[in-house]
């Protein structure tokens, strides 16, 4: 087994387990702070289908922004147990089921998809998803879009800052 297919499986695992733990975790911010180790692991695993562009977007956006976003939102909130009503049992059995169902299908996809593993993505290969390629196409064949693209944005951090400011 080579290095690739041993680091696949230990990040598919640490993203299984990871994401297991969301779910299980009771403290909202220890849900929040295994999501980032999800998305850590997502990472990965576009690094090793040689997408280090969206490695690193993901990183920068999910794990970074949206994941702060995420905390502030749950801290803000006031998260008594106390509070929380409590769910009938009809609400239960739906969720029951429809867990089930869900984990029936993911067994049908990995059982349909067996033939995969063995074409897992190797490093250093192709350039593809490298950020050099995406760069000479972005500023040679799309450099026009690009910078339309840049002004809107400008526009629209002014729009904000004028709209945001008081008076």
């Amino acid at each position: 087994m080579g290095t690739t297919q041993v680091l696949f499986w230990f990040l598919s695992a640490l993203a299984l387990v990871s994401a297991i733990m969301v779910l299980a975790s009771k403290n909202p911010v220890h849900s929040v702070l295994w999501l980032i180790v999800v998305f850590f692991a997502i990472s990965g695993h576009y690094i090793l289908m040689n997408a280090q562009f969206l490695a690193i977007v993901n990183l920068i956006v999910y794990a970074g922004a949206i994941m702060v976003l995420f905390l502030f939102v749950i801290m803000l909130m006031n998260l008594n147990n106390a509070k929380e009503p409590r769910k009938n049992l009809w609400m239960q059995l739906a969720g029951v089921i429809s867990g089930g169902i869900l984990f029936l299908i993911m067994i049908s996809v990995v059982r349909s998809s067996a033939d995969m593993v063995n074409r897992t993505a190797q490093l250093k290969e192709g350039s593809i998803g490298l950020i050099s390629a995406l760069g000479k196409t972005l500023f040679t064949d799309y450099v026009v879009p690009f910078e339309i693209s840049s002004v809107l944005f400008l526009s629209a951090m002014v729009g904000a800052v004028v709209i945001g400011k008081k008076d």
